[in-house]
């Protein structure tokens, strides 16, 4: 979550183009072409086709091992077209942060962008470092809080990565002043809010509703599910050792300046495990020797996994406890106890389509988007596409 999180402190002004919906015009092209700019990227297309095999050039912006697992799965839907993938990156000045070491929390930092370059080297994956190649015909994102100047005149498909941030009074500001806050302010409840993009694939029907409560144009609102979370059922394959427990998914918030009271946490996960085994997993950002040392000086028997692959946890598990992680809609998806900041009713509104094919409906959306699918058919595809899914699933 970049920015999550962060990494944008510049808070005078916002990046031109990033101002939000309100009197913004998103057909920003060169004027004397006439063009909005998805009529401007497939005529380029069309004038590079002698010399381009493939039928265009996606750049996909990455972010954390999460985000750039689901983009590389969009990207095997799209065999047609020629891939390159970058870690996350913005304007200049997120590049002046990252040197200061200012933004090490966010999927903007050193850290998290090279987990993402290794992420992207163990799948064999063309590598684009900040889009510097440039001529791109379509950009897909995982996040939209800040938006690089390279990419603003191409057309955009952003991804929802997983659960959001709580909101707070500042996205409140965000909306009444798009051009004056910043939206990283908010983290990743602003998503949705740069009306830079053409697309949005969000996760569930009740997410679909949340970001046009937000004020994003239905019409650019796209319901496909989210890579990784649309089959949580694959999890219960995991071979974990454990069983008879209840895991506990913390989160990063002292880390990305959220308030954060891990005592009361500990005392709550003790209380609703009772005698049964107690786990914890601790969140791949934050300060694992600090975390292991306040664990065990409440809860000295529990057992803390600094890493390892937690929706296969969340699969064995008897219970989950977690605050604000993407993994209490895993456990919702398996029909699991959850014990979270959310409420029930709210995590089972959100919980992710189980479709199967997330990935394939997001790249049918790039397709549409790069007028390669009539508008509208990508939606018409959902229903065959999750029948045949589904059956091979049997």
């Amino acid at each position: 979550m970049f920015l999550a999180v962060p990494s944008d402190t510049q808070s005078e002004t916002l990046p031109q183009g990033a101002e939000g919906f309100s009197g913004r015009i998103k057909e920003s092209v060169p004027e004397e072409f006439g063009l909005t700019r998805t009529g401007y990227a497939a005529r380029a297309r069309g004038e590079r086709r002698g010399t381009v095999p493939a039928r265009g050039r996606i750049l996909f912006i990455c972010g954390s091992v999460n985000q750039t697992t689901q983009l590389l799965q969009v990207a095997r839907e799209l065999p047609e077209y020629e891939h390159r993938f970058s870690p996350y990156y913005g304007p200049s000045y997120v590049s002046w942060l990252r040197e200061l070491g200012l933004i090490e929390f966010s999927i903007g930092g050193k850290r998290l962008r090279e987990r993402a370059l290794h992420c992207m080297v163990a799948h064999a994956a063309p590598v684009d470092v900040d889009g510097r190649a440039g001529g791109y015909d379509l950009v897909v994102s995982c996040c939209d809080l800040v938006v690089p100047p390279n990419v603003r005149n191409a057309p955009m498909v952003l991804v929802q990565e997983g659960i959001l941030d709580p909101p707070t009074k500042v996205l409140q500001l965000i909306q009444r002043f798009p051009q004056q806050v910043p939206r990283w302010l908010a983290g990743t409840a602003a998503t949705g809010l740069s009306g830079a993009f053409d697309r949005f694939c969000v996760a569930s029907r009740g997410y679909l509703e949340h970001f046009a409560d937000l004020g994003v144009p239905r019409q650019r609102l796209a319901l496909t599910g989210i890579p990784n979370f649309d089959d949580c059922e694959s999890y219960a394959r995991y071979a974990f050792p454990h069983r008879n427990y209840v895991l506990v998914c913390t989160s990063d918030g002292r880390e990305t300046f959220k308030r954060d009271d891990r005592a009361a946490l500990i005392r709550r996960a003790l209380g609703i495990a009772g005698s049964r085994k107690l786990i914890f997993k601790l969140h791949p950002n934050e300060d694992a020797v600090r975390a292991q040392s306040e664990i065990h000086a409440l809860a000295p028997r529990a057992l803390v996994y600094r890493s390892g692959f937690a929706e296969g946890m969340v699969a064995r598990a008897d219970a989950l406890v977690t605050e604000w992680s993407t993994l209490a809609l895993v456990g919702v998806a398996l029909g699991k106890p959850v014990y979270s900041n959310y409420s029930s009713e709210e995590l089972r509104a959100l919980c992710p389509l189980q479709n199967r094919c997330a990935a394939a409906l997001i790249a049918d959306q790039c397709r549409e988007v790069l007028g390669e699918l009539p508008l509208g058919l990508a939606r018409k595809r959902y229903a065959s596409l999750r029948t045949e899914h589904l059956t091979a699933a049997r």
